[in-house]
C-alpha cells in the first residue's frame, strides 16, 4: 500500500511506454485489469483509447463507491461485460471468468454456459440540497440603511445512487444433480465438477456410500422384538426401522442368511425362522409385514421359549453338526412383568449369547438380563439408536471369537490392594477376578508377560514379568498370593511397579506396550497421583479399577483421564466389568509404541531412538543395554554399536538376554 493521489492516467501511460513486464509475443492475448474507485486526478480517456487500439482487453473493477462514468471510459466494449464491482466478490470473479472464457480463453467447462442477469452499479455522489431559509440582511436603496430578508440555506449531501445494469456469469450444472450418493448419503459439491458424499453409519465402503459394514462372521442370529403395550406402537416401529437399517447395512447378497426374527408380548411368535430367507429382499419384505400386538411384557417367558424353539437346526445334511455360535438380540423398552432370573440362567445353559438393546432407563434391567454390561446397548434418543449400528455389529461378531489380546505383545502388571480396608472376603473375590482375567491372555515369552504386585502399607512382588511362561503357572501363583491386612498405600505400590517391576532387569521388554491395572477399594490413594504421572511419563499405561465409594476427584488425578478409570459399585458387580477392562487393555496393546519408553538402558544409559530401532549410550558401562561395568584400565567400547532394531531385540531374544544378565549377577 503506497497511498498518495489516484493517477490512473499516468499508470496507463506507463503501460503504453513499458508494455507488459515479462509479457510474451503478440500472439498471446493481453488483458489489463484496473481495480480503482474511478476518481483519477488526471485524464484517462486518451491513454485508455490507445491501449484498446493495441488490442489490449481492459477490465475495470470498481471498489468502494466508484465513479462509474470514468470506469465506463476505461473498460473495453461492451462495457457491461468488462465493468465489474469488487463489492460483490463472487459475482465479480464469476463475471471475469465468464468474459475471459469467451472469446479470450475459450476455457468454459463442458456443460457450462455464459448467461446475462440484471444487476446494479452503486456510487456515492455529492449533491446540493435546500435545507431551508434564514433571516439575512441586505442593502437598501436608502443611504446608510439595510433591510431584513429571507435567504436560502444550501447544504451538501452524499447520496448513494444505484444504476441498473446487466452482468454476465457462467452457469454450470451442479455435480450433485445426478444424485450420485446411495443409501441416504448427502452429496456436497466441490467446485464445478467434483463432489463428495456424507454417508450414514454403516455405509461408505466407496465414494458413493456403498454398504461398508458386514457381519463378517458366521453366527445363527435371532432378533427378539418386544411387541407389548409397554413398548408402545412408536417404540415397536422404531425397533423395526432399526432392524431393517441394520440388516441393509450388514447383509449383502453374498452373506450367509442365517437370520431369524421373533416378537413377543403374552405369546411368542417366530414369523421369520432361521435360514428361511435366502436373499435380503424377501427378508426385508417379511420384516415390513410384522405387526404390533400390544399385550403384556413377558420377557422371561419369551427368552425361555426362544432358548427351546428358536434355534431348531435346519441342516442341509443330516450328518453335519450345526455348531455356529447362537446369538439372541433382544429389543425392549419395557420392564418385564414376569420373572427373568430362571430364563436368563436357562439361556446361558443353552450356550446362547444374549445382547440387550433398549433406551437408557432400561440399562439396569438389560444388565440383569444379559449378566454383563458389555452385552447391552442403550440409546438416549431415536437418532442415537441408529448410531449404534457399528457397535451392535462388533458385539455380534465378538461371539465365539477368542478373547484377550491374542498375538499382541504386552507386559501386564496387576497391582492388588490386600489391605484391611478390602477385607479377606473381598480379597478372595479379587483373586478370583484375577484368575478369570488371566485366562484371556496367551502367556509366554513372546506374547503376554504378567506380573503381580500386592500391597498394604508396603508393596510386595508376588511374581515378576519373566517369572512364569504359561497360563497354568500364573494361575497357580495367583492362588498363593497372601492377604496382608494392614493399611493401604497405593502410591508405594505404583513406585514399586515403576522401580522394581517394569524394568529391563526384571524382564520388561523394550518395544512392547506396558499396562498396569490397579485394583483397589479407593483407600490410601492420597500419595498415588505423582507416581501415576511418573508411570505415564515413561510410556506405561495405568488403569485404575475402584470398587466401592471413593472421592472421584482424587481418583481422576491418579487415573489421569476418565478413559482410564473404571468405578464399580460393589465387588459382586466386578465380574460384569471384566470384558470392558480386558477390551481397554487390548486396545492399548495395539497402539504404537516408543522403543525408548520406558528407558531400556540400565545404569543411567541414554536411549537414542532411531527409525524402528534404538541404541544405548553408556557412561562407565558397556553392552547393548549398559549392563557391564567397564573395569579400570579397560577402554570402553564405542557407544556407536549397530542399533538394536525392534525386530532384532524380539521379546524372545530379549528374554535370553535378561536371564543371562540375572545369572551373571548371581
Amino acid at each position: 500500500f503506497r497511498g498518495g493521489s489516484t493517477e490512473t492516467g499516468r499508470a496507463l501511460k506507463y503501460i503504453l511506454h513499458k508494455g507488459f513486464p515479462g509479457g510474451r509475443n503478440s500472439s498471446v492475448p493481453e488483458v489489463l485489469i484496473i481495480i480503482s474507485d474511478g476518481k483519477s486526478q488526471g485524464s484517462t480517456a486518451m491513454p485508455a483509447m490507445q491501449l484498446k487500439e493495441r488490442h489490449i482487453t481492459i477490465f475495470a473493477v470498481g471498489i468502494k463507491f466508484p465513479r462509474w462514468e470514468e470506469l465506463h471510459v476505461l473498460a473495453s466494449e461492451p462495457p457491461e461485460r468488462h465493468l465489474l464491482f469488487a463489492g460483490d466478490a463472487d459475482d465479480a470473479a464469476n463475471g471475469l471468468y465468464s468474459t475471459l472464457s469467451d472469446p479470450v480463453c475459450t476455457a468454459t467447462a463442458p456443460g457450462c454456459k455464459v448467461e446475462s442477469h440484471p444487476c446494479e452499479r452503486r456510487t456515492l455522489e455529492t449533491v446540493k440540497e435546500l435545507a431551508g431559509s434564514y433571516v439575512c440582511w441586505k442593502g437598501s436603496k436608502e443611504p446608510n440603511a439595510v433591510q431584513a430578508s429571507l435567504c436560502p440555506f444550501i447544504r451538501w449531501k452524499r447520496v448513494l445512487i444505484k444504476h441498473p445494469s446487466r452482468c454476465f456469469r457462467t452457469v454450470c450444472p451442479d455435480p450433485c444433480d445426478s444424485q450420485p450418493c446411495q443409501n441416504g448419503g448427502t452429496c456436497v459439491p466441490e467446485g464445478l465438477d467434483r463432489y463428495h458424499c456424507l454417508c450414514l453409519l454403516g455405509y461408505g465402503a466407496d465414494v458413493h456410500c456403498a454398504t461398508k459394514l458386514s457381519l463378517e462372521c458366521d453366527v445363527d442370529l435371532l432378533f427378539l422384538m418386544d411387541s407389548s403395550a409397554g413398548v408402545t406402537l412408536e417404540g415397536f416401529l422404531r425397533f423395526k426401522a432399526f432392524l431393517k437399517r441394520f440388516l441393509q447395512a450388514m447383509v449383502s447378497q453374498d452373506s450367509p442368511m442365517s437370520v431369524g426374527v421373533a416378537q413377543y408380548d403374552d405369546d411368542v411368535k417366530i414369523p421369520i425362522e432361521l435360514q428361511q430367507h435366502k436373499d435380503a429382499f424377501s427378508l426385508m419384505k417379511n420384516i415390513d409385514a410384522l405387526n404390533f400386538s400390544g399385550g403384556r411384557t413377558l420377557t422371561g417367558r419369551a427368552l425361555q421359549y426362544i432358548a427351546q424353539h428358536g434355534f431348531r437346526s435346519t441342516q442341509v445334511f443330516a450328518d453335519v453338526q450345526d455348531d455356529l455360535p447362537r446369538v439372541v438380540v433382544l429389543f425392549t423398552d419395557s420392564k418385564s412383568q414376569d420373572s427373568v432370573a430362571e430364563a436368563t440362567k436357562y439361556v446361558k445353559d443353552q450356550n446362547l449369547f444374549l445382547i440387550g438393546v433398549g433406551s437408557s432407563f432400561m440399562k439396569a434391567e438389560l444388565t440383569m438380563l444379559t449378566g454383563n454390561p458389555q452385552q447391552t446397548i442403550v440409546y438416549s434418543n431415536p437418532q442415537d439408536l441408529f448410531n449404534r449400528i457399528p457397535e451392535l455389529q462388533r458385539k455380534i461378531c465378538s461371539v465365539g471369537s477368542p478373547e484377550g489380546c491374542q498375538a499382541q505383545s504386552l507386559d501386564l502388571v496387576f497391582a492388588v490392594d490386600a489391605s484391611s480396608g478390602v477385607g479377606l472376603e473381598n480379597f478372595l473375590r479379587l483373586r478370583h477376578f484375577l484368575r478369570s482375567s488371566c485366562l484371556h491372555f496367551i502367556v509366554n515369552r513372546d506374547v503376554t508377560q504378567i506380573a503381580l504386585v500386592i500391597y498394604g502399607s508396603k508393596a510386595h512382588t508376588v511374581f515378576a514379568l519373566d517369572t512364569h511362561t504359561s497360563s497354568s503357572a500364573v494361575l497357580q501363583a495367583i492362588d498363593q498370593m497372601p492377604f496382608l491386612g494392614d493399611s493401604a498405600s497405593a502410591g508405594s505400590a505404583l513406585l514399586h511397579v515403576y522401580g522394581d517391576v517394569m524394568t529391563v532387569q526384571k524382564g520388561a521388554r523394550p518395544g512392547v506396550n506396558k499396562v498396569v491395572v490397579l485394583l483397589t477399594n479407593g483407600g490410601g490413594m492420597q500419595d498415588a497421583a505423582a507416581p501415576a504421572q511418573q508411570l505415564r511419563h515413561s510410556g506405561i499405561l495405568l488403569f485404575v479399577v475402584v470398587i466401592g465409594d471413593a472421592e472421584r476427584g482424587m481418583l481422576l488425578r491418579v487415573a489421569g483421564s476418565p478413559s482410564y478409570l473404571v468405578h464399580i459399585s460393589s465387588y459382586e458387580d466386578l465380574q460384569y466389568y471384566q470384558g470392558l477392562i480386558i477390551e481397554r487393555i487390548c486396545e492399548e496393546a495395539r497402539s504404537p509404541v516408543n522403543l525408548c519408553k520406558p528407558n531400556p538402558c540400565m545404569n543411567q544409559g541414554v536411549c537414542i531412538l532411531g527409525p524402528g530401532s534404538y541404541r544405548c549410550e553408556c557412561h562407565g558401562w558397556e553392552g547393548p543395554h549398559c549392563e557391564t561395568r567397564v573395569l579400570r584400565g579397560d577402554f570402553p567400547r564405542s557407544p556407536a554399536l549397530p542399533p538394536h532394531s525392534h525386530e532384532q531385540w524380539s521379546p524372545r531374544g530379549f528374554q535370553h538376554f535378561s536371564r543371562a544378565l540375572q545369572h551373571s549377577k548371581r
